[in-house]
Protein backbone atom coordinates (compact mmCIF):
# COMPACT_ATOMS: atom_id res chain seq x y z
CA UNK A 1 0.00 0.00 0.00
CA UNK A 2 1.53 3.48 -0.84
CA UNK A 3 0.40 6.84 -1.12
CA UNK A 4 -0.05 8.72 -4.89
CA UNK A 5 1.60 11.85 -4.95
CA UNK A 6 1.36 14.04 -8.04
CA UNK A 7 2.70 17.65 -8.14
CA UNK A 8 1.31 20.12 -10.91
CA UNK A 9 1.95 23.64 -11.90
CA UNK A 10 -0.82 25.53 -13.53
CA UNK A 11 -0.87 28.48 -14.74
CA UNK A 12 -2.92 30.61 -12.88
CA UNK A 13 -3.11 32.64 -9.44
CA UNK A 14 -3.13 30.37 -6.39
CA UNK A 15 -6.85 31.51 -5.18
CA UNK A 16 -8.20 30.62 -8.83
CA UNK A 17 -6.80 27.13 -8.71
CA UNK A 18 -8.23 26.84 -4.95
CA UNK A 19 -11.68 28.01 -6.40
CA UNK A 20 -11.45 25.29 -9.07
CA UNK A 21 -11.68 22.66 -6.35
CA UNK A 22 -14.45 24.14 -4.07
CA UNK A 23 -16.42 25.98 -6.50
CA UNK A 24 -19.44 23.44 -7.26
CA UNK A 25 -19.67 25.24 -10.85
CA UNK A 26 -15.75 24.66 -11.73
CA UNK A 27 -15.81 21.76 -10.12
CA UNK A 28 -18.41 20.00 -12.25
CA UNK A 29 -16.63 21.46 -15.44
CA UNK A 30 -13.02 19.69 -14.95
CA UNK A 31 -13.22 16.96 -12.51
CA UNK A 32 -12.96 13.46 -13.62
CA UNK A 33 -10.68 12.06 -16.72
CA UNK A 34 -11.65 12.68 -20.74
CA UNK A 35 -14.60 10.56 -20.92
CA UNK A 36 -16.15 11.63 -17.67
CA UNK A 37 -18.23 14.70 -16.34
CA UNK A 38 -19.96 16.09 -13.15
CA UNK A 39 -23.25 16.91 -13.59
CA UNK A 40 -23.91 20.12 -12.04
CA UNK A 41 -26.68 18.61 -10.19
CA UNK A 42 -24.67 16.47 -8.02
CA UNK A 43 -22.09 18.31 -7.07
CA UNK A 44 -22.30 19.39 -3.21
CA UNK A 45 -19.58 21.66 -1.15
CA UNK A 46 -18.67 23.07 2.27
CA UNK A 47 -14.85 23.82 2.42
CA UNK A 48 -14.45 23.93 6.19
CA UNK A 49 -13.48 21.94 8.65
CA UNK A 50 -15.98 18.77 9.17
CA UNK A 51 -17.36 20.18 5.67
CA UNK A 52 -18.00 17.65 2.49
CA UNK A 53 -17.59 17.45 -1.44
CA UNK A 54 -19.83 15.51 -3.09
CA UNK A 55 -20.29 14.39 -6.68
CA UNK A 56 -20.83 11.68 -9.35
CA UNK A 57 -18.80 11.27 -12.03
CA UNK A 58 -20.60 9.59 -15.20
CA UNK A 59 -19.20 7.92 -17.87
CA UNK A 60 -20.09 9.70 -21.02
CA UNK A 61 -20.59 6.87 -23.25
CA UNK A 62 -22.10 5.00 -20.85
CA UNK A 63 -24.28 6.99 -17.98
CA UNK A 64 -25.13 3.51 -16.48
CA UNK A 65 -21.53 3.62 -15.04
CA UNK A 66 -20.97 6.49 -12.32
CA UNK A 67 -18.65 6.95 -9.32
CA UNK A 68 -20.05 8.82 -6.35
CA UNK A 69 -17.74 10.60 -3.77
CA UNK A 70 -18.33 11.87 -0.70
CA UNK A 71 -15.78 12.92 1.04
CA UNK A 72 -15.30 14.64 4.88
CA UNK A 73 -12.98 18.40 4.90
CA UNK A 74 -11.30 17.21 8.12
CA UNK A 75 -8.74 20.24 7.59
CA UNK A 76 -9.22 23.51 5.72
CA UNK A 77 -7.13 26.67 5.34
CA UNK A 78 -8.25 28.62 2.33
CA UNK A 79 -6.35 29.22 -1.10
CA UNK A 80 -3.92 26.71 0.99
CA UNK A 81 -4.99 23.37 1.75
CA UNK A 82 -7.25 21.06 1.77
CA UNK A 83 -7.48 17.76 3.70
CA UNK A 84 -10.10 15.23 3.85
CA UNK A 85 -10.85 10.98 4.06
CA UNK A 86 -13.42 9.10 2.23
CA UNK A 87 -15.01 5.91 3.38
CA UNK A 88 -13.90 3.86 0.78
CA UNK A 89 -15.23 0.12 2.79
CA UNK A 90 -18.09 -0.54 0.49
CA UNK A 91 -16.01 -0.73 -2.83
CA UNK A 92 -15.00 -4.46 -2.93
CA UNK A 93 -12.08 -4.28 -5.30
CA UNK A 94 -10.30 -1.13 -3.65
CA UNK A 95 -7.74 -2.34 -1.03
CA UNK A 96 -8.41 -0.27 2.31
CA UNK A 97 -11.72 0.68 3.81
CA UNK A 98 -11.05 5.07 4.20
CA UNK A 99 -9.01 7.48 1.24
CA UNK A 100 -7.46 10.05 2.16
CA UNK A 101 -6.62 12.90 0.53
CA UNK A 102 -4.41 16.30 1.06
CA UNK A 103 -4.11 19.42 -1.40
CA UNK A 104 -1.52 21.67 -0.76
CA UNK A 105 -1.29 24.80 -2.82
CA UNK A 106 1.97 27.15 -3.02
CA UNK A 107 2.21 30.45 -5.24
CA UNK A 108 5.05 29.95 -8.38
CA UNK A 109 6.80 32.94 -10.02
CA UNK A 110 4.69 34.14 -12.80
CA UNK A 111 1.95 34.62 -10.71
CA UNK A 112 1.19 30.48 -11.26
CA UNK A 113 0.41 28.00 -8.64
CA UNK A 114 2.30 24.57 -7.28
CA UNK A 115 -0.32 21.64 -5.88
CA UNK A 116 0.63 19.17 -4.11
CA UNK A 117 -1.53 16.25 -3.65
CA UNK A 118 -1.23 13.30 -1.89
CA UNK A 119 -3.95 10.72 -1.67
CA UNK A 120 -3.88 6.81 -0.52
CA UNK A 121 -3.35 4.14 0.47
CA UNK A 122 -3.49 2.13 -2.77
CA UNK A 123 -2.31 -0.81 -4.18
CA UNK A 124 0.00 -0.66 -7.01
CA UNK A 125 -2.73 -1.13 -9.67
CA UNK A 126 -5.03 1.47 -8.35
CA UNK A 127 -2.14 3.78 -7.83
CA UNK A 128 -1.28 3.84 -11.71
CA UNK A 129 -5.26 4.15 -11.99
CA UNK A 130 -5.54 7.06 -10.16
CA UNK A 131 -2.49 8.96 -11.49
CA UNK A 132 -3.60 8.72 -15.00
CA UNK A 133 -7.43 9.77 -13.85
CA UNK A 134 -5.74 12.83 -11.93
CA UNK A 135 -3.80 13.64 -15.29
CA UNK A 136 -6.67 13.48 -17.74
CA UNK A 137 -8.89 15.58 -14.98
CA UNK A 138 -5.61 18.30 -14.65
CA UNK A 139 -5.37 18.23 -18.64
CA UNK A 140 -9.11 20.01 -18.34
CA UNK A 141 -8.28 21.90 -15.27
CA UNK A 142 -5.62 23.96 -17.42
CA UNK A 143 -8.11 24.40 -20.39
CA UNK A 144 -10.84 26.04 -17.29
CA UNK A 145 -7.76 27.88 -16.17
CA UNK A 146 -6.93 29.18 -19.21
CA UNK A 147 -10.45 30.52 -20.25
CA UNK A 148 -10.25 32.92 -16.51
Amino acid sequence: MTDLVITRIFDAPRPMVYRAFVDPDQLAAWFGPVGWSVPLDSVSVEAKPGGHQRFTMVNDSDPSQSSAVDATFTEVIENELLVGEEDVSGIDAFPGDSMRMRIEFYDEPGDKTRIVLTQGPYSPEWESGAAEGWGSSFTKLDALLAKA
